[in-house]
């Protein structure tokens, strides 16, 4: 039986954690929500730091960053965690760039795909739409494509 005391409780922590991670990353101008979204907005921010990519408004469609290399790619950000139980992301539009990060049972953040957007929308162009709009790219298929590119392709890390 689950002490009700006790989820509220770590609820109220977990409220906590969302209110610091506001704090620490205000300039990024993400929301941390208990929802879908928390894990997203985490792995934006993560991108940006460690890509140098200025997020666009969390509103943006297609894209949530542009890079600040001087190319001004526009950079779409997937986050998904190896707990999950569907191993795919959730692609809508054909974005410039894709980058897809798996944060994995350690809490740490692994590259599955760094590069052209349109090479992961071949995947899926001449698939029939899904009914929600959102066409699944599983993680195996972005993993060994991602081995097919070449360093000119990927989105440089300016941090470790």
């Amino acid at each position: 039986m689950v002490d009700l005391r006790r989820l509220s409780e770590e609820i109220r922590r977990l409220y906590e954690i969302v209110d610091e991670l506001e704090s620490v990353c205000s300039e990024h101008g993400r929301h941390f929500t208990l929802d879908g979204h928390l894990l997203g907005s985490i792995g934006e921010v993560y991108a940006a730091e460690r890509y140098g990519l200025r997020l666009l408004a969390s509103s943006a469609k297609r894209h949530d960053a542009v890079t600040r290399d001087g190319t001004g790619r526009l950079v779409q950000i997937k986050v998904t965690q190896s707990r999950a139980k569907k191993k795919a992301v959730p692609l809508s539009y054909e974005p410039d760039y894709l980058l897809v990060l798996v944060v994995d049972e350690g809490c740490q953040f692994e590259e599955v795909y760094n590069g052209p957007g349109d090479r992961v929308w071949d995947l899926v162009r001449n698939k029939a739409a899904p009914l929600n709009g959102q066409y699944q790219v599983s993680l195996a298929r972005l993993r060994e494509l991602n081995k097919t590119l070449g360093c000119k392709d990927r989105i440089e890390p300016v941090s470790r």
